[in-house]
């Protein structure tokens, strides 16, 4: 805020150098020295801000994400920026940035976004605290993320990967085919969840990268139908953990898998070569669930079976997967012209 202020002297020529020579300098340094701290922060690097801007948001995510966040900065960021002052980024650094990441280390749209994400916070928790005055990557354009290609496995691809699975994983994989449910869902699964009586299991816990937690959304808090043909697998695995009173599925340290890509590496692509199928995700058993009910049964209950909050998301996931009855449109309109 500029100030006026008169100084109380006459404007002759012995004041005036008296303002010019010992007035002026001193204001100046009052000013120097009060603003420094205000300079300073205006001075920061990225590698000295990030800390504090991943920090400040760690209540809201889950430990692994946080901890995937710091891997992020230093694999893909600290290298390029670490050093920069946060006001000097530019745009144009964001984009060449950006492109070495996808083109030099092949990182994928989808990978990229999340990068993006981390990077992004920090410039905006740096707009909150007055170090910049804009965020630099909004000017960016974020590559494309192309929807996952879905391809369910047939009824006789199912058969044949559920016989030619061994032990535990066989158990696994029917539980995944024949219910729907997220591979963190049935990693957390307990003894206590399932009602043997009743036919009905309990969703209420997820397990990901060693990490207990709440399932995906409320609504995947839910109970399922355990429907008639995957009980014999569930009596099975009862054989084999249930006496242990803990968890369905067991490592070889009888405690919960840390993860589904250990499950993932050690048997589901091991058996994939073993039946001579393409490859595709495990979380494709809970796609292929999803596309064979969700033509021959009440869509709530599919909506439900899946944890999803309504009808309408699993409509628009997979509603293109409904075989169309083979009948001719519009035959109403025959005497329209």
């Amino acid at each position: 805020t500029r100030q006026r202020k008169s100084l109380g002297l006459v404007a002759t020529k012995a004041n005036i150098e008296k303002v010019e020579n010992h007035i002026i300098p001193k204001l100046i340094l009052s000013l120097e020295e009060s603003s420094s701290e205000f300079f300073k922060s205006k001075m920061l690097t990225v590698d000295e801000f990030i800390k504090t801007s991943i920090e400040m948001h760690k209540s809201s995510r889950n430990e692994e994400t946080t901890a995937d966040y710091y891997g992020i900065y230093n694999n893909h960021i600290k290298s390029i920026f670490g050093n920069k002052k946060i006001h000097e980024i530019k745009p144009s650094h964001l984009k060449q940035w950006q492109t070495d990441l996808m083109i030099k280390k092949g990182l994928s749209a989808s990978r990229m976004k999340t990068i993006r994400k981390v990077m992004s916070r920090m410039l905006n928790d740096a707009i909150d605290d007055e170090i910049i005055d804009k965020n630099p990557l909004s000017r960016v354009p974020a590559p494309k993320v192309m929807p996952t290609e879905v391809k369910p496995f047939s009824l006789n691809e199912i058969k044949k990967l559920i016989s030619n699975a061994e032990g535990q994983f066989k158990n696994f994989i029917a539980t995944a085919f024949l219910t729907g449910a997220r591979s963190g869902e049935l990693l957390g699964l307990k003894w206590e969840d399932i009602d043997f009586d009743k036919k009905e299991i309990t969703i209420k816990r997820s397990i990901k990268m060693g990490t207990i937690r709440y399932p995906k959304t409320i609504n995947s808090i839910r109970t399922i139908d355990m429907i008639d043909k995957l009980i014999p697998f569930l009596q099975e695995q009862f054989e084999l953990t249930g006496i242990k009173n803990g968890f369905v599925f067991l490592n070889r340290e009888d405690t919960h898998y840390y993860d589904i890509k250990r499950l993932r590496n050690t048997y589901w692509k091991k058996l994939l070569i073993k039946c001579k199928l393409e490859y595709r995700p495990i979380y494709h058993t809970r796609h292929t669930f999803a596309t064979i009910m969700i033509e021959k049964e009440d869509i709530l209950w599919v909506s439900n079976m899946l944890g999803h909050i309504d009808s309408t998301t699993t409509l628009s996931k997979y509603a293109k997967y409904m075989k169309k009855p083979n009948i001719k449109r519009g035959k109403f309109l025959t005497n329209l012209f």
